[in-house]
C-alpha cells in the first residue's frame, strides 16, 4: 500500500510539472514579454482573466479524463465514433505548430546564453529533447528534468524582479481596473488562454496521470490537487515574468521584437541578466519540446497499434520534423505568439467534448456526478473562447504589426 502511494505521489508531481512546464514554454515567455510591452500594467488584467478561465478548463478536463480512465481521443470516440480521430488531428497539428515554436524558442535561448546562431540553436535544442526519449526510462527522466528546470526558471526570474524593482502597486491596481479597454485586450486573453491550457497542454498532465495509474473517482482529490498544483506553478512564473518585464518597459524601453523576453532582461539586469534569461528560455524550450512531443504522440498511440509499438521513435520523429521546419521557416518569436492563438482556437472544441462526456454514464460510470458549477462555468468558457477565437481572427494580424 505504501508503494502505491509513493508511486502516485511521483505521478502527481510529474503530471503537475509536465503540465506547468508545457505551459511555461518559450511561447509563454515571449507572449508575456510582448504583451507586457504592448499593454504595460494593464496586462495584469489579461493574466487574471486567463488564470480564472484556465482553472475551469483544467479541472473539467482532468476530472473527465482521469475519472473515466481514458485519454482525450478515447473519450471523444466513446462519445461519438470517429470524433476521437478528429480531436487527435486537431491536437497533433496544434502541437506541431507549438513545438516548431518551442524549437525556435530553444534557438533564441542558445543565442542569448552563448551567442550561438539561431539556425544552429534549432538543431541543438531538438537534439537535447531527442536524447531524453532515447534514455531507457524516458518517463522518469522527463519528470525529473521538468522539476529541476522549472525550479531554475522561478529562481532566476525572481532575481531579476529584485534588480528591476517593478511598480507592484500600479500592476495590482490595473489588474482589476485596466487603463486599456477590455475589448482591446481580447486577442491577448485568447493567446494567453491558448498558450496556458490550449491544445495539447491541458491534456499533458491528465495523460501523465493516466499513464501513472491515478484514475477513477476514488482518486479525485489527488487528481484535483495535481491539476491545481500545475496551475499554481504556471501562475507564479507568469506573474513573476510580468513584473520583471514591467519593471523594464515602464521606463520607456522599447524591446527587440525578434527576442522581446531576452531583451527585457538585458535592458533590466545588464549582460548577466541577458545570459541568465537565455538559460531560462532554453530550459523552457527543452521542457516544452518534451511535453508537446509526449502529449501529441499520446493522442495517436491508442488509435494506431503501429504507433503504440513504435511510440519512442514516433516521438523522436515528431521532434525531428518540428526542428527541421523551424530551421527552414525562421521568425520564432512571431510563430510562438501565433501558436498560442491557434491552440486557443482548438480549446472550445476539446473542452466542449469533455463537458458533454461528463454527462454520459457510459463514459463516467453510474455513480459519478460532475459538479454543476464546473459544468456551467465550463460552458461559459467554451462560448467565450469560441467568441474570442472568431472575433480575434481578424485582429491577430495586429499582433505582428
Amino acid at each position: 500500500m505504501k508503494e502505491k502511494k509513493k508511486s502516485h505521489g511521483g505521478a502527481l508531481l510529474g503530471a503537475a510539472f509536465i503540465m506547468a512546464t508545457s505551459a511555461i514554454g518559450p511561447g509563454f515567455l515571449t507572449q508575456t514579454a510582448k504583451f507586457t510591452s504592448d499593454f504595460q500594467a494593464s496586462f495584469g488584467f489579461v493574466i487574471l482573466v486567463s488564470i480564472l478561465l484556465s482553472v475551469v478548463v483544467q479541472l473539467n478536463v482532468w476530472r473527465v479524463l482521469c475519472v473515466s480512465g481514458m485519454r482525450g481521443q478515447d473519450v471523444a470516440n466513446k462519445l461519438l465514433p470517429g470524433l476521437g480521430y478528429f480531436v487527435a488531428v486537431l491536437i497533433v497539428l496544434g502541437g506541431l505548430v507549438f513545438n516548431i515554436g518551442n524549437v525556435g524558442g530553444g534557438s533564441l535561448g542558445f543565442n542569448a546564453l552563448l551567442g550561438i546562431p539561431v539556425e544552429a540553436g534549432c538543431f541543438l535544442a531538438g537534439a537535447i529533447a531527442i536524447v531524453v526519449f532515447l534514455l531507457k526510462n524516458a518517463t522518469k527522466a522527463m519528470d525529473t528534468l521538468t522539476k529541476v528546470l522549472g525550479g531554475v526558471m522561478i529562481v532566476v526570474i525572481f532575481i531579476v524582479i529584485v534588480i528591476v524593482k517593478p511598480p507592484v502597486g500600479q500592476a495590482l491596481k490595473e489588474t482589476f481596473l485596466p487603463s486599456t479597454g477590455p475589448v482591446k485586450l481580447f486577442p491577448a486573453i485568447l493567446t494567453l488562454l491558448g498558450g496556458t491550457v490550449g491544445g495539447y497542454i491541458t491534456f499533458a498532465g491528465a495523460h501523465r496521470l493516466i499513464d501513472g495509474g491515478v484514475t477513477k473517482e476514488e482518486n479525485l482529490k489527488e487528481i484535483n490537487k495535481s491539476s491545481l498544483m500545475g496551475m499554481v506553478i504556471a501562475t507564479i512564473v507568469r506573474i513573476f515574468l510580468f513584473l520583471a518585464v514591467l519593471g523594464v518597459v515602464v521606463k520607456g524601453v522599447a524591446l527587440d521584437a525578434g527576442n522581446p523576453a531576452a531583451d527585457a532582461f538585458r535592458q533590466g539586469a545588464g549582460e548577466l541578466g541577458y545570459r541568465f534569461f537565455g538559460l531560462v528560455l532554453l530550459c523552457a524550450a527543452v521542457t516544452s519540446i518534451i511535453g508537446a512531443a509526449y502529449t501529441s504522440v499520446s493522442f495517436l498511440k491508442t488509435l494506431s497499434r503501429t504507433i503504440e509499438k513504435q511510440e519512442k521513435w514516433v516521438t523522436i520523429g515528431f521532434i525531428a520534423v518540428s526542428t527541421l521546419i523551424m530551421a527552414l521557416a525562421g521568425q520564432p518569436a512571431k510563430l510562438l505568439v501565433l501558436a498560442g492563438a491557434l491552440n486557443g482556437l482548438i480549446l472550445p472544441v476539446t473542452l466542449g467534448v469533455c463537458l458533454v462526456a461528463s454527462q454520459k454514464k457510459k463514459i463516467m460510470g453510474e455513480a459519478y456526478r460532475h459538479p454543476v458549477w464546473l459544468l456551467v462555468s465550463g460552458i461559459v468558457v467554451v462560448l467565450l473562447s469560441a467568441y474570442l477565437g472568431i472575433t480575434s481572427l481578424a485582429n491577430l494580424g495586429q499582433l505582428f504589426a
